[in-house]
């Protein structure tokens, strides 16, 4: 069973807050999410190839391109702070 203090410590490591109604509603979610795991655990995958489909599989990767982006004022329209050519984020580690 998830508890509610499970779930309030798993916000905080997200930065998430939830009120006790919807962390109890969040337990019972995740709940039925491990109930969903436990249901796949059970069945029996010994006769299955799981390498079948590897010798028609082909990786298909794109060539990479440079290019020069003369446009800075566009590259940097959505950001919230910067410094010079540099994006500022906010520190996450604590």
């Amino acid at each position: 069973m998830v508890s509610v203090n499970e779930v309030k410590y798993i916000a905080k490591l997200a930065k998430l807050k939830f009120k006790d109604e919807e962390a109890q509603k969040m337990a019972k979610e995740f709940e039925a999410i491990l109930g969903y795991f436990k249901t796949i655990d059970k069945f029996d995958l010994n006769d299955v190839n799981l390498n079948k489909y590897d010798d028609d599989l082909e990786s298909v990767v794109r060539e990479d391109k440079v290019k020069v982006f003369n446009d800075k004022e566009k590259l940097f329209s959505n950001i919230k702070s910067r410094r010079e050519t540099y994006i500022e984020v906010p520190k996450i580690i604590e």
